[in-house]
């Protein structure tokens, strides 16, 4: 057979050359040519020809839409993050840190699955013998699923053909390559053809599909962003070294909602679920102490209960120093200016360093009254109640903003024990459930007064 051409496309402007260079000749971007395959020739047609009736047409309130069936993996987190279970055709992205737990959640979902649905592991990365440790460890040995190691697209394929399975897990898509292509496994025109002939086998066969990427040193998956244009469901592994935690966060879904979370344990038997993941968020020490406060941060579709801290200190040199860990260090240096200019309170002089405990990153801006009350507390040294629960957005004009499911909000501290609140007036309830005391606030001022007057 003979083999394909390729040539080479512009990533910045699409512009397609004979050969590799390194600045397009188009675009004048520098290194934005990669390889990708030669299109076929359309078929001639003669000079008229009409092409009615070849591509149907329907009216949007004409559509029928069936009932998407989904399936549970086994974890009510793994669900949670999926919109509600795994849905069949669906292809979806799971990207981390090495050794994060990727290949641990998803082995453990396959033989979960496979009860019940057929299912096959493909691994690029491990042998079969390395795979089957693994399952030994984690006790679920005995699990009914297919275990293939290749790295050619096509062959996969062609091994699955016969006899598609329901699920198919893919470890790692940076090892697979297409015999079409010349470049490297892991290359960009590798990842980006490998992925389409995935997707297509995935919806034509109806099978739902698991890739797993690697990231890059800033944090995103590895190869071009195209790849997450192409999949149904881009999710990423969260945790801070050293901690036995793991977040699984959903960036896009076309089946849920984005941004929804999923909380994981890592124990010696694989993954556990966290039920309650506020419960890890908060240190709950025995006695209140300065520089902590307590917020309700809203992650997809549940509210969770975490703990801001701060440090502040005199500085050491002629430049303070804001370090934000979890949220944004620009954020801080706003709301430090606003609680001089509205206030009266000045840190020009001190260090402020902020914290969100259990590594999960805010980027809500519910948190800004959580975090000037808890700069304030260790500004003052004064703690705040154990039993206080703040949230609210700060405007520029010193204005205390609502958010929003403020009474969600407010419902989920008094789940766990908290009997004062200090929210925007605008979030203040009716009536205020369990025995939750509501203080609402308008300005900033009234705040500082209400905790430190």
């Amino acid at each position: 057979m003979a083999k394909a051409r390729t040539s080479y496309v512009c990533n910045e402007c699409g512009a397609r050359q004979p050969k590799w260079q390194g600045q397009c000749p188009d675009c004048g971007a520098w290194n934005s040519l990669s390889e990708a395959p030669e299109p076929r020739p359309a078929a001639a047609n003669p000079r008229g020809a009409q092409y009615a009736g070849e591509t149907a047409r329907a009216r949007l309130a004409e559509v029928s839409i069936g009932r998407e069936s989904r399936v549970s993996t086994g974890f009510d987190e793994l669900d949670r993050v999926l919109g509600g279970g795994l849905v069949a055709g669906s292809v979806n992205l799971i990207g981390g840190d090495p050794g994060v737990g990727k290949s641990t959640l998803l082995l453990q979902a396959a033989c979960h699955l496979a009860r019940r649905h057929p299912t096959c592991y493909v691994t690029g990365e491990e042998s079969l013998a390395q795979i089957a440790l693994r399952a030994q460890r984690l006790g679920i040995a005995d699990a009914e699923v297919e275990l293939v190691s290749e790295t050619c697209v096509e062959r996969i394929i062609a091994a699955l053909e016969a006899a598609p399975p329901s699920v198919l897990v893919i470890d790692s898509v940076q090892t697979l390559w297409t015999e079409t292509l010349n470049s490297a496994p892991g290359s960009v025109a590798q990842l980006r053809e490998s992925t389409a002939r995935l997707v297509r086998f995935a919806k034509q066969r109806n099978v739902a599909v698991f890739l797993v990427g690697h990231v890059t040193k800033e944090g995103a998956i590895a190869g071009p962003r195209v790849l997450e244009h192409m999949v149904d469901g881009v999710l990423y592994f969260e945790s801070d070294a050293g901690s036995r935690f793991r977040i699984l966060r959903a960036v896009k879904n076309r089946f849920g909602a984005a941004n929804e979370i999923g909380v994981f344990a890592m124990a010696q038997e694989g993954f556990r679920e966290v039920k309650n993941p506020s419960a890890i968020f908060l240190s709950r020490q025995a006695q209140a102490v300065a520089g902590s406060a307590v917020m309700v941060t809203w992650e997809g579709s549940r509210p969770l209960l975490v703990e801001v801290q701060a440090l502040v200190d005199d500085a050491a040199g002629s430049h303070p120093r804001r370090v934000a860990v979890g949220t944004d260090g620009n954020r801080l240096a706003l709301l430090l200016a606003v609680l001089h200019r509205h206030a009266g309170i000045a840190m020009m002089g001190e260090d402020v360093y902020v914290n969100v405990v259990g590594g999960v990153r805010i980027s809500e801006t519910a948190a800004d009254l959580a975090l000037l009350m808890a700069a304030l507390s260790s500004y003052r040294d004064r703690p705040l109640a154990r039993d206080l629960v703040v949230f609210g957005e700060l405007g520029l004009a010193g204005e205390i903003r609502p958010v929003p499911y403020g009474e969600e909000r407010i419902s989920e501290a008094a789940k766990h024990g908290f009997r004062h609140a200090l929210v925007p007036r605008a979030n203040a309830p009716r009536r205020a459930p369990g025995n939750i005391e509501v203080h609402a606030v308008e300005r900033l001022a009234d705040a500082v007064d209400y905790l430190f007057s």
